[in-house]
């Protein structure tokens, strides 16, 4: 099941995941503590103004007095001067804030990506690490740098006229707060489906994500199966289903907020009927006598404290829905590789991201598979008490049906798995008394379908070997007879081959991921299909490049035409997870089982064709 199926609206509120984030605003700690010194500073000027309003009314309103005025007047101005300072210095830095924790947080997150096995791109949908690397982290950093701390200024606040409150008229402030328990009830009753549907709603998200990726990736397959209106029908329906929970998820968000304003307009309508009573008939009020500045301070107190009580909710119904995004970044950070390297082992030989090249044992390419049995983690059984004993220089040739194990044979020798039992040997120690990066920096891997990136030809050939010099990379396209393709375009070397190669034929693509391996220099060579998406003469270029490639090296060859395996060193007919037949191209043909069977029925195929005068035809193995 893939990774963003996952029911996480099954859980309640985990404050252990925004402790967790709120590291992220930590590792910048001085412009963390700056944002927060500025919040108390704001918030104690805002809660002294009812106190400036109360002290003009009693000594300059009532009496009808000008004595002071002049001092308060710069006293009160100093003040505001004060409060923009610090609401600029609060601004410049919170920004700051959340620009450094989604870098920070991006950086772990593609750190995590790059250590990840490959069994987790296996099971996850490139809509959940796109959701998640987006939109997810921008909406979590921006809680934690503005909201979250808003949280702080709201209590402060809060907590601060409650306080003032209770010094001016006890009894009026324990009447007119008596509402706030009956807030807290109802909050507390809609947060669970608040939280409901701001799950589901990002759950839809990441689908609806993979599905524009999808969509745009498959667009010339849509296209030639005329899937148009059945593709809209299905986006339709998936945004249809967020539309829902994010509709719903408003709707009980802005519950909060007239509830908030119909509780304050109570507490202030208590305060102005007693308090206004202590001003007027002070011998009989229930609450004592009152100044008419203290009441109106009483009455600013009360309908402010309803403000950062709203904003609390409003934060609150914003952390609720960002619940969601947040358990799924932390699940990407706290996602753990299947495949890890012993920590004394990272310490000598370092790992992908700090190397130790200097400790490397130099490969010569002797490979034993010694009793090796591996099973998926669904439970699929795929090889079975599976051993090989490989000489260094030696070419191994892998054929059989879909599904008989040949690619995953392949993949345990990069270690892209590790055996469920048994082990595989490099050179005579198991390779797991290595680390990852000792084996894979000397394999060179073609696979079936060339996966090129945006940029330049020289920059996708260098792009395993940065180092490389420029004759270095002509080099190697000129190993693999790529360089007369690559000197036709009007650029040469220096074409844009665009998003994925796009500007190229796939053969085209071919012989540069041929050529980006060859630059490598790689010990162990793997070629995975490698020819069997491409033309006839571009496969006869890189049948020519092989011959003279694989000279020396460990080579693995998962075939897709036997015409490229019959100077293979010995052939495997892999079937069922086990080696049915094993020998030289002559060798399996004398015996005439599985192998021969296969490869007669290809030569009547080619021959067919080529008295028609047609193009061989791309005939798979399976």
């Amino acid at each position: 099941m893939y990774i963003e199926e996952q029911d996480f609206a099954a859980k309640r509120i985990d404050w252990s995941v925004w402790k967790h984030l709120y590291r992220y605003a930590l590792q910048q700690k001085g412009l963390f503590l700056t944002v927060i010194v500025a919040l108390i500073f704001v918030a104690l000027i805002d809660i002294a103004y009812p106190l400036f309003t109360s002290y003009a009314i009693d000594h300059f309103v009532v009496p009808k007095s000008l004595d002071g005025l002049g001092h308060f007047a710069a006293l009160y101005a100093v003040v505001i001067l004060l409060q923009g300072s610090g609401v600029i210095t609060f601004i410049n830095c919170a920004g700051q804030l959340e620009m450094k924790i989604a870098y920070t947080i991006r950086q772990d997150a593609f750190h995590r990506l790059q250590e990840l096995s490959f069994s987790f791109y296996d099971r996850t949908a490139v809509g959940y690490i796109m959701a998640r690397m987006m939109s997810d982290i921008s909406r979590l950093s921006d809680m934690i740098a503005w909201s979250l701390v808003d949280v702080l200024w709201s209590l402060l606040f809060a907590l601060g006229c409650m306080a003032t409150m209770f010094a001016l008229s006890w009894k009026l402030a324990l009447i007119s707060l008596a509402v706030l328990p009956l807030l807290a009830f109802i909050s507390m009753k809609l947060q669970t489906l608040m939280l409901k549907h701001q799950r589901e709603a990002r759950k839809l998200n990441s689908r609806i994500t993979g599905a524009f990726n999808e969509g745009i990736m498959g667009a010339v397959t849509t296209k030639t199966l005329v899937r148009e209106e059945a593709n809209a029908g299905e986006f339709n329906e998936l945004t249809g289903s967020m539309k829902k929970a994010s509709v719903k998820s408003a709707l009980v968000s802005a519950s909060f907020f007239p509830i908030v304003m119909s509780l304050g307009a109570i507490g202030t309508a208590f305060a102005l009927t007693l308090g206004g009573e202590a001003v007027l008939s002070p011998q009989t009020a229930f609450v004592g006598a009152l100044t008419a500045g203290t009441l109106v301070a009483f009455v600013s107190y009360c309908t402010q404290i309803f403000d950062p009580i709203q904003q609390l909710a409003n934060i609150l119904a914003e952390m609720l829905g960002a619940q969601a995004s947040a358990e799924r970044v932390i699940t990407l950070l706290n996602t753990e590789p299947d495949i890890t390297d012993r920590p004394d082992i990272v310490e000598k030989y370092g790992d992908i991201l700090n190397p130790h090249p200097e400790n490397w044992e130099p490969i010569s390419g002797d490979i034993t598979f010694d009793h090796v049995s591996f099973q998926y983690k669904n439970g699929e059984r795929v090889l079975d008490d599976f051993s090989l004993n490989v000489q260094a220089g030696q070419t191994i040739a892998l054929v059989g049906e879909t599904g008989a194990g040949k690619s995953t044979i392949v993949n345990l020798l990069c270690r892209f798995y590790e055996p469920t039992e048994g082990s595989i040997r490099i050179d005579g120690t198991d390779y797991r008394e290595r680390t990852q990066l000792w084996l894979q920096s000397s394999l060179g891997y073609v696979l079936q379908t060339p996966h090129l990136f945006s940029g330049t030809i020289q920059d996708n050939i260098r792009f395993g070997s940065p180092g490389a010099t420029d004759e270095e990379v002509r080099q190697a396209a000129r190993l693999v007879h790529a360089e007369p393709f690559i000197l036709a375009q009007e650029k040469g070397y220096e074409t844009e081959i665009g998003e994925s190669g796009a500007r190229l034929s796939t053969g085209q693509k071919q012989l540069l991921s041929f050529a980006r391996v060859v630059l490598k220099n790689p010990r162990i060579f793997v070629l995975d299909e490698a020819t069997s998406s491409i033309d006839t003469e571009t496969e006869q270029l890189i049948q020519h490049a092989i011959s003279h490639i694989l000279q020396g090296r460990t080579s693995f060859i998962v075939a897709h035409r036997l015409s490229t395996i019959r100077s293979a060193d010995r052939i495997l007919v892999i079937r069922g997870g086990k080696i049915q037949e094993s020998g030289t191209h002559e060798e399996l043909l004398r015996l005439r089982g599985y192998y021969y069977d296969l490869y007669t029925q290809q030569f009547c195929e080619d021959r067919t064709a080529e008295s028609l005068g047609s193009v061989k035809p791309e005939r798979s193995l399976e």
